[in-house]
C-alpha cells in the first residue's frame, strides 16, 4: 500500500514538473521577424526617434523655464538687497542730520546760557 501511494505521488510530481516545463517553453511566433517589412520597422524607429526628441525638448525647456526662474528669483533679491542698502544709508543720512542738529541746539543752549543777561538799565 505505501509503496502504491509513493508511486502515484511521484507520478503526480513527475506529471507536475512536464506540465511547467511545457508551459514555460515560448511560443513560436505566428510570423517570424523576417517577414516584417522594412517600410513598418523604419516607421516604428522613426516614431521612437521622434517620440525621444519630443522628450528631450521638453525636458530642455522645462529646465530653461526652471533657470529663468531662479534667475528671476536672484534678480529679485539682488533688487531688494539694493533698495535695504539705499534704505539703511538713508536712514543713517537722516540720524546724523537729526544728530548734528541736536548738537547745534545744544550748543546754542549753552552759549545762550554761559553769556550773561544783559542788566537792566536804571
Amino acid at each position: 500500500m505505501k509503496k502504491r501511494i509513493f508511486n502515484l505521488s511521484a507520478t503526480l510530481i513527475a506529471g507536475l514538473f512536464a506540465t511547467a516545463a511545457f508551459a514555460q517553453t515560448p511560443a513560436a511566433p505566428a510570423t517570424p521577424a523576417a517577414s516584417v517589412p522594412a517600410k513598418v520597422e523604419a516607421a516604428h524607429t522613426k516614431a521612437v526617434v521622434k517620440a525621444d526628441a519630443k522628450e528631450a525638448q521638453t525636458v530642455v525647456k522645462a529646465d530653461a523655464k526652471e533657470a529663468k526662474a531662479v534667475v528671476a528669483a536672484k534678480t529679485e533679491v539682488a533688487s531688494a538687497k539694493t533698495e535695504a542698502t539705499a534704505t539703511k544709508a538713508k536712514a543713517h543720512h537722516k540720524a546724523k542730520h537729526s544728530k548734528a542738529k541736536a548738537d547745534a541746539k545744544l550748543a546754542s543752549a549753552t552759549a545762550a546760557a554761559s553769556t550773561p543777561a544783559p542788566a537792566a538799565a536804571k
